[in-house]
């Protein structure tokens, strides 16, 4: 019979089985959450440990179809999240943030993804691979930059990234105030050069809200004493002249410093009537709900929107008032004066 001369296969083999190896001990032990998904079917194939610790549930619960996965993440993110996930179907590598609610405790997570695709030997995507990194507790050197030219927005991103901020951009205040309710703590740079009132905005809002940011309004150098004035007046906790050179300007670096120095996460002191002004008035019916007594299914039924919604806003109520159980929701809610009408969910009519 023929001989055939396997030892370069076998090399090869163990040579694959040591690369494999020492990717898993890689991923075992990183805090970031490295994925791998089939695109074909759908599916997720692999995915590291801290799972876990970003979606608060075993590696053995979480969901493997695609479809399942996308459920976890928040509403408003999904669709730029398949976006973002196409691309990658068709070559390109991208990153982007978007956040998730985790199923086992509703508390929302702010991620930051890197994905890439894997090709075969004849350099056809069968493979998506990814790096998700959680950046719901990295408040420390956060910007948050707001104007609406875009060019200007860039500018001001690469002056305070050399500095080793993490920035984040914005090119509308009506942007950023939709997103500022589940941001980091941080500081907030508000270009006034353009669209003066809608910027100023900002900070009236913030404030009104209570949410922990602080912001800086940046002016032009021939801004007047009455523009910082009615920048103060509306929140800001300083006001910088900006002119257009491309180095950092010892008054912004400054002002920047001093902003993280009073920028903090809402704690526990704060009174919870306070923290009741930041929901929305359909979030203020859930919690009414929950006081109540009732579920995810009366709660819809009462005000007329599926168990699933209802499950959303209450997550998003959690994390707004910051809450990490539904204890301590509703000693929130008795201590702003919210108290049981003696008419649980179950009990409660529909408005008409």
């Amino acid at each position: 019979g023929a001989v055939i001369d396997v030892t370069a296969q076998r090399h090869v083999e163990t040579s694959v089985r040591a690369s494999e190896a020492q990717f898993r001990s890689f991923a075992e032990h990183s805090r970031s959450l490295l994925w791998i998904s089939d695109p074909e079917a759908g599916k997720i194939v692999y995915r590291s440990a801290a799972f876990e610790r970003i979606w608060g549930v075993p590696c053995a619960e979480g969901p493997t179809a695609f479809s399942e996965w996308i459920k976890d993440v928040h509403p408003a993110d999904r669709q730029q999240v398949e976006r973002s996930l196409g691309l990658v179907r068709a070559g390109e590598a991208v990153q982007f943030e978007y956040r998730i609610i985790r199923p086992g405790d509703g508390a929302i997570r702010w991620l930051r993804e890197t994905s890439f695709p894997i090709r075969d030997e004849n350099g056809t995507v069968y493979r998506l691979g990814g790096i998700t990194a959680d950046l719901s507790n990295q408040d420390e050197h956060q910007l948050y930059i707001v104007s609406t030219k875009i060019g200007e927005a860039r500018r001001l991103a690469n002056l305070v990234r050399s500095l080793e901020y993490r920035v984040r951009t914005f090119d509308s205040a009506s942007a950023f105030l939709d997103m500022a309710p589940v941001l980091t703590p941080g500081c907030v740079l508000v270009d006034v050069r353009q669209s003066r009132n809608e910027c100023l905005a900002i900070p009236r809002e913030l404030k009104a809200r209570s949410i922990a940011l602080t912001t800086i309004a940046l002016g032009s150098p021939t801004a007047d004493v009455a523009s910082a004035v009615a920048a103060m007046k509306a929140g800001a906790v300083d006001f910088v002249s900006l002119s257009d050179e491309d180095a950092p300007q010892s008054a912004l670096l400054i002002a920047i410093s001093e902003c993280h120095s009073d920028a903090r996460p809402t704690t526990s002191d704060e009174s919870a009537a306070a923290r009741l002004v930041r929901l929305t008035p359909r979030e203020r019916q859930v919690l009414v709900g929950l006081v109540n007594g009732g579920t995810n299914k009366t709660i819809g039924q009462h005000l007329g929107i599926s168990p699933r919604t209802v499950e959303l806003h209450r997550a998003q109520v959690m994390n707004r008032l910051n809450a990490a159980s539904l204890t301590d929701l509703l000693q929130t809610a008795l201590a702003a004066g919210i108290v049981p009408s003696g008419c649980a969910g179950r009990d409660q009519q529909k408005p008409t």
